[in-house]
């Protein structure tokens, strides 16, 4: 009932005001009075990266971008959670408005541009409050440093001992080149050096690399190449789209920026399957796209994820959403004849 209230109040302000209140709610202690329950399934659980994971769901980055809610979120079903996308220097981001609710379309295209309080101030945000569970960090670049390295590498330093794993973003489509990474020499020098750095600090810090939706299938094979030959950790799939606008609903469909929610479902599939054709079960995917119930969640674990992550399902379902598929994934994990989700992982591409 207080979320119902509170929902009916927020849809109706500015996106990123309501995100702020929702950052509120999800900290404020009558919260816990709203959760009837917190079941752990046990067909759910995974080690990966050495790391257990009690669920597949996480939270993606964007939500929690300056590290304020990453202790909280375990409450209501997320498993884990991702902070940022966090830049060495404070920035404001892109103009406003950008943030638009496609309602009809259950999505949400954006252009934020990383706006975040910058490295600093989030490191000591969480030395403050260290994180209690599984909580990566999403690194990119200012601005005006897009196509280089050296701001990867210092985000690196800062959070490397913090972080239970670190999320390389080179596909946000709202920083203008960042996208360009995905060019071969550039990936394979961002993969060395970063991989290198972690050599010299001695850190086993696992470390991700979150691509495009937007890519052709000579593009994917060849950067699964180059992540295989580089022994990289872990893939998330994918960041947003700015294609397949046409079809959709709402007045606000040509909007620049990225495209989340339900359109992006069957995209992210799709890319899933092609990176898991390649790469099998030799590096981990984590899914993001369109995850707003069990059924969604199933067949992106089908198409060949082991974690999931969400962000625009919290925006229309509420937030006790990952309770929720969470219960009702492990129903359908038993009712398909599996015992676990890792038996489950990539069946599509069997």
């Amino acid at each position: 009932m207080l979320y119902k209230l509170f929902r009916s109040y927020i849809n109706k302000t500015d996106p990123e005001l309501a995100h702020k209140l929702a950052i509120k709610f999800i900290k404020n202690p009558l919260l816990s009075g709203c959760i009837t329950s917190q079941t752990s399934y046990e067909n759910l659980n995974q080690n990966l990266f050495n790391l257990k994971f009690v669920s597949p769901i996480g939270l993606a980055a964007g939500f929690d971008k300056n590290a304020e809610i990453y202790n909280y979120v375990n409450k209501l079903g997320f498993s884990f959670s991702e902070v940022g996308t966090v830049t060495p220097e404070p920035q404001l981001g892109n103009s406003m408005p950008r943030v638009f609710r496609l309602v009809d379309d259950r999505a949400i295209i954006n252009r934020l541009g990383f706006p975040n309080d910058g490295m600093e101030i989030i490191k000591r945000r969480m030395k403050k409050n260290i994180p209690s569970g599984i909580c990566g960090i999403n690194i990119g670049p200012n601005k005006k440093n897009a196509t280089l390295v050296d701001d990867y590498l210092l985000c690196f330093d800062e959070f490397f001992e913090i972080a239970s794993y670190i999320t390389v973003n080179i596909s946000s489509p709202n920083t203008p080149d960042l996208r360009l990474q995905h060019e071969e020499n550039k990936i394979i020098k961002l993969i060395e050096v970063i991989q290198q750095k972690r050599t010299e600090k001695n850190s086993l810090v696992p470390i991700f690399f979150k691509i495009s939706p937007d890519l052709e299938e000579s593009e994917i094979k060849n950067l699964c190449e180059i992540f295989l030959e580089k022994n990289i950790d872990g893939l998330i799939l994918t960041n947003t789209t700015v294609k397949n606008k046409q079809n959709l609903i709402s007045h606000f469909k040509f909007e620049e920026g990225g495209l989340s929610g339900s359109p992006l479902n069957v995209i992210s599939n799709e890319i899933i399957k092609k990176f898991y054709k390649y790469v099998g079960g030799r590096i981990p995917i984590i899914g993001v796209g369109g995850v707003s119930n069990g059924k969604t969640a199933f067949e992106k674990i089908k198409s060949g994820a082991s974690l999931l992550q969400l962000y625009t399902s919290i925006v229309y379902e509420g937030p006790f959403v990952a309770n929720n598929i969470n219960k009702e994934l492990s129903y359908l994990i038993k009712e398909n004849g599996y015992k676990s989700i890792s038996d489950v992982v990539g069946v599509y591409c069997k």
